[in-house]
């Protein structure tokens, strides 16, 4: 259960228009509202449901109506000093919301069910978002403004999620409020002492505080006593921290509660009894927090951080945890990632040689930094314990390569019973997996199998057969220059499109074709060349480039000489992809624009009468071969259509699947997508895809909205031809093909 003081993005008052709260309803994301006076009294409650049920019995729909005119006047609130074991009990018959007010009806706290976290701003911390770093800068700053500053500027460029102070009131939190304090042991002398040499004024912080927003990160703060705390409120700090040495301070956790913000709390130096003691009295105050597991020794030795107590205060409290870490070096917060830490806290310093405690256990800029990055990696190689193991589109890509498949040892005629002796196990794994003998054995042969040649899946299951199909526009599927006449035969293809390898480059055409061919064509550009040289023409290395330039080249005279083969066709489409892809992570926004530029030069410098390039749209992680990559060009619908319109002659192949995985990585709408990049497209991959890299699954098994496509693509591209490029759909004379093509028919037929 989740409880809020920050209850004003749900509330709407009762004079509002409806269209006012379907707007809020529409930001808070809880799809609801409560209706409260302008006293704030709650007077009920606005769901979708409430909408729908008033739409239904209007006659006139008319958004300006008064919400208290719609509202649900039946809404069922509990008093806020209620335990919280009560509480959850309401939460039946769909309930997972629940307004919590005082006696006179005032709404205090809203409680939720479902949710398990906050937000800080727009930052999510909770167990399924990522974790929330903090660089914690402290007094590391030694007093000096410029040097907080700087701080903030490296931690920036970390790419950490806030950067945190300290501010505490030498008056109010020490008997002494200097250094000369004769009485004091040693090391409170010593502490003493720094502080009173390296705080910052409170208006020096302020300063650095809107320093750090307008470097765009959050700024965050320790309020060491009740005067400190006034003045961030003052302020307007949206979260706080509370130290280690706080935790059992009720006085200060208390009037932190109290605020209505979120806030971390470092469990240093306390025992568990203490930990459950400070739980529940910050549990019955109904505060929002996270519970961070941190040992007080600077620097803590590896045998006393016990990370897997992360478990352990999950388990014992029902809190989200986290670290805070001052042990040295980044292994130990990367490594609470896997043990549930949803908030990390490292300490930054610019020189780990500075007078204080806190810089021999901080972190310098680029150590920060690689924490930053492999806290991301590690939760993204996290995945899920709710579902069961799939293969991932590369693990399909080399099993391809790597695995072994069900072979015929000998020629075998249609009708003859397979036996186990007509059957041999070896690679590659382009055909049925070897835990299908058993399955393949006993069946009769429906085609003729040649002697060493693949066993498939419809071997066991029947044949798809291919036929003549109706579409509303030219429609094509992709072959190789040794499979095109079989898989062209039966069947009423308007083209096909001719997907290269480097080394069809070399291959004499008169091996394969005579005279005039009757059929229309297209060509799919190598993406890999020989030497594992990638196409790639904005490269930033010019040597390569050149390359590219010139394999492309290469490709542009091939297509003109097929073209006397396939005279149907009128400028043949050549599918590229151009470039822009890189092994590491997304280039910088600002360095798009040169590489776009790079592109267009390099296609100036290619001859392109009678062939139209189409340069593919792409996905943010295509595959390469096996490998993953990072993809910076040619993904943005409106990047794509500001490079067609400074480079008229340059076309757009529409790859659907690639498209389908950028929507569902950036959260485009894909209808929009191709709305806008409609008028561009001279050529289509239709096919389906799942998630944010996969590519090419079956059709009608993945993301695409099939209906609303073709909807789409009758309004922005009438007549633009297209292909299913459905990964391995060759395979068995084309099977994958036809498949797609039957499921298609359904949304493109004439």
């Amino acid at each position: 259960m989740f409880l809020t003081k920050n209850i004003q993005e749900y509330i709407c008052f009762s004079e509002a228009s409806l269209s006012d709260a379907l707007a809020k309803m529409n930001e808070n994301k809880a799809r609801l509202v409560f209706i409260v006076t302008e006293h704030g009294k709650l007077l009920g409650s606005l769901s979708d449901g409430d909408v729908r049920r008033w739409l239904t019995q209007s006659n006139k729909i008319d958004l300006t109506v008064q919400v208290k005119e719609v509202m649900n006047c039946n809404v069922k609130a509990v008093n806020f000093n209620t335990a919280k074991s009560i509480i959850e009990d309401k939460f039946i018959n769909g309930v997972d919301c629940i307004p919590l007010v005082d006696d006179a009806q005032h709404l205090i706290q809203l409680a939720f069910q479902k949710q398990d976290g906050f937000f800080v701003g727009d930052r999510e911390i909770s167990e399924t978002s990522p974790s929330f770093i903090i660089a914690e800068i402290g007094n590391n700053h030694q007093g000096d403004i410029n040097l907080a500053k700087e701080l903030v500027d490296h931690a920036v460029n970390a790419n950490v999620d806030c950067v945190k102070f300290q501010m505490r009131s030498m008056k109010q939190l020490y008997k002494s409020e200097g250094e000369n304090d004769d009485s004091a042991d040693l090391g409170a002398q010593y502490t003493l002492d720094l502080l009173s040499r390296f705080q910052l004024k409170n208006e020096e912080l302020i300063e650095v505080f809107d320093y750090a927003k307008s470097k765009g990160i959050l700024p965050l703060c320790t309020p060491w006593d009740l005067d400190s705390l006034k003045e961030l409120e003052a302020y307007g700090m949206l979260a706080y921290k509370v130290a280690s040495a706080d935790f059992t301070n009720f006085e200060l956790l208390e009037a932190v509660a109290n605020t209505g913000k979120p806030f971390f709390c470092s469990t240093g130096m306390s025992s568990e009894a203490e930990i459950k003691e400070t739980v529940n009295f910050l549990n019955n105050l109904g505060a929002n927090y996270v519970l961070l597991h941190c040992n007080s020794t600077y620097p803590t030795p590896f045998k006393d951080v016990n990370l897997k107590y992360l478990n352990r205060l999950r388990k014992i409290t029902g809190q989200l945890v986290g670290y805070s870490g001052h042990e040295r070096g980044i292994c130990v917060p990367v490594a609470s990632i896997t043990l549930g830490a949803c908030v990390i806290e490292k300490h930054l310093t610019v020189d780990q040689t500075l007078e204080g405690t806190d810089h021999k256990v901080s972190l310098l800029p680029n150590e920060l930094k690689e924490m930053v990055t492999q806290i991301r990696n590690v939760e993204e190689a996290l995945g899920s314990d709710e579902a069961p193991r799939e293969i991932t589109q590369g693990e399909l890509i080399n099993r391809e390569n790597l695995a072994k498949s069900l072979v015929a040892k000998e020629g075998i005629e249609k009708g003859t019973l397979i036996t186990r002796d007509l059957v041999e196990i070896k690679s590659p794994g382009q055909g049925l997996q070897p835990n299908r003998l058993e399955d393949l054995v006993g069946t009769v042969a429906n085609r003729d199998i040649e002697a060493g040649s693949f066993f498939y899946m419809t071997d066991i299951t029947g044949q798809i057969e291919k036929r003549n199909y109706s579409f509303n526009r030219p429609f094509g599927v992709p072959v190789r220059y040794h499979d095109y006449r079989a898989i062209k035969e039966g069947t009423n293809l308007d083209f096909v499109e001719f997907h290269l390898s480097y080394q069809d480059l070399e291959v004499d055409l008169k091996k394969y074709f005579s005279g005039p061919e009757d059929i229309g064509f297209a060509v799919h550009s190598p993406e890999l060349f020989a030497n594992d040289h990638i196409l790639d023409l904005c490269s930033d290395n010019l040597e390569y480039r050149a390359q590219s330039i010139d394999l492309l080249t290469r490709v542009v005279e091939i297509t003109k000489k097929l073209n006397t083969y396939f005279p149907k066709t009128t400028d043949p489409v050549i599918v590229v992809n151009a470039g822009g892809w890189n092994h590491n992570g997304f280039i910088d926004e600002s360095l798009k624009q040169a590489k776009y530029n790079l592109i267009a030069d390099a296609l100036n410098q290619i001859d392109l009468t009678g062939v139209t390039i189409a340069i593919q749209t792409m996905p943010p992680f295509p595959w390469h071969f096996g490998g993953q990559s990072y993809h910076n060009l040619f993904v943005d619908a409106d990047e794509i259509v500001d490079f067609c319109q400074n480079n008229q002659k340059i076309k757009v192949c529409y790859d659907v699947s690639h498209t389908m995985m950028s929507c569902n990585y950036y959260g485009w709408e894909l209808s929009e997508f191709t709305k806008k990049i409609g008028k561009y497209t001279v050529h289509m991959h239709i096919v389906d895809a799942l998630g944010i890299d996969g590519e090419g699954i079956e059709i009608g098994k993945g993301d695409v909205d099939f209906s609303k496509l073709a909807e789409d693509l009758e309004e922005v591209a009438f007549g633009c031809q297209f292909i299913p490029e459905v990964w391995q759909g060759h395979k068995n004379k084309g099977e994958g093909f036809w498949k797609a093509l039957q499921f298609l028919e359904n949304y493109f037929r004439t």
